[in-house]
């Protein structure tokens, strides 16, 4: 696995922590955002290959600024997973209905989290970013 360059944007330290530090742990190159404004300055500046995303976020919310990146250009084809605590029915399609091409639940599986940031990866690499991407399964922690 190369070093892929994943911004994970969360406003709960230890939320941003905890997935930053599993993800650095198999290699991947993390860039840390706690609100959707510093999250746009560091796609513009650095641009991720994957941005992991809080839905709930202070200000502009995960939702509106996924259908923001989605809207633009030169973003539109970012691959952005919804990292939200969430799981109600009707939040996945939500989350989808705006751009996001995968989805995963809090709290994390972190034995499951690299295996899913990668299969999300290889889907978005191919261009096969579908809307069938069963994230929440893999996310569900059985600890």
């Amino acid at each position: 696995m190369s070093a892929a360059r994943i911004l994970v944007v969360d406003d709960n330290p230890t939320n941003l922590k905890l997935v930053s530090e599993v993800l650095e742990f198999e290699g991947y190159e993390i860039l840390k955002a706690v609100d959707a404004e510093e999250a746009q300055r560091i796609i513009e500046q650095h641009r991720p290959e994957i941005v992991l995303i809080d839905i709930a976020l202070p200000g502009m919310d995960g939702l509106t600024l996924t259908r923001k990146l989605k809207a633009e250009e030169k973003t539109k084809d970012l691959v952005i997973v919804a990292l939200t605590a969430f799981a109600m029915k009707g939040d996945e399609q939500k989350a989808r209905d705006v751009g996001c091409d995968g989805y995963i639940t809090k709290p994390i599986d972190t034995r499951a989290l690299p295996a899913l940031v990668e299969s999300v990866r290889r889907s978005g690499a191919r261009g096969q970013r579908s809307g069938s991407l069963e994230a929440e399964p893999l996310a569900k922690s059985s600890a």
